[in-house]
């Protein structure tokens, strides 16, 4: 009687852990969505400060025209892409960011900084690019921890992340090397 209740109770033990487990796992995918949906606001935030003080470098008068006309329409399309997919997102911002890099050569940084208030908006535009290289970064990583938890075998049988869908990561063009040149 006593082996039957030894088994009984170290049953009733593995189930305890295992039901354990399985909760502190579903409440870290739980952690990691909220952690996404998080990255993804301020990625979203991040960008439409870049388009802005993109728009404001081109409208600031040290650019010629052309590249002007040139940053101020990249910038407005990826304004205008918040309510398309995110791919369609992720391209605009990506032109924006060819855009960026293409006008501002080396030549250019240093006609900008020689005039007065360029180099406070060359710096601005700088920051702004970064931290959305950063943004996307902690996306990214957070979607790949996430995804990697969700394909455990314990993930996928019992179905801790219940019909939340997959998230996705997102790949932008956002390397802008205007701090490089400074």
């Amino acid at each position: 009687m006593t082996l039957w209740m030894a088994f009984t109770a170290m049953f009733i033990l593995f189930v305890a852990f295992f039901i354990l487990y399985l909760g502190m796992t579903a409440g870290r995918i739980d952690r990691l969505h909220r952690r996404i949906d998080v990255a993804l606001i301020s990625l979203d935030s991040h960008l439409l400060r870049r388009s802005g003080v993109t728009l404001e470098l081109a409208s600031s008068g040290f650019l010629d025209p052309a590249s002007s006309v040139l940053i101020s329409e990249a910038a407005h399309a990826a304004r205008l892409s918040t309510d398309l997919s995110s791919t369609q997102r992720d391209r605009a911002e990506s032109e924006l960011t060819s855009a960026i890099n293409a006008v501002l050569d080396l030549e250019e940084v240093e006609l900008i900084q020689s005039e007065v208030g360029g180099r406070e908006i060359l710096e601005e535009c700088a920051a702004a690019s970064r931290r959305v290289e950063l943004s996307r970064r902690f996306l990214n990583d957070a979607v790949r921890a996430c995804v990697q938890l969700r394909q455990q075998r314990s993930a996928r049988w019992f179905h801790l992340a219940g019909h939340t869908p997959l998230p996705q990561t997102r790949e932008i063009y956002d390397h802008v090397d205007i701090s490089d040149r400074n």
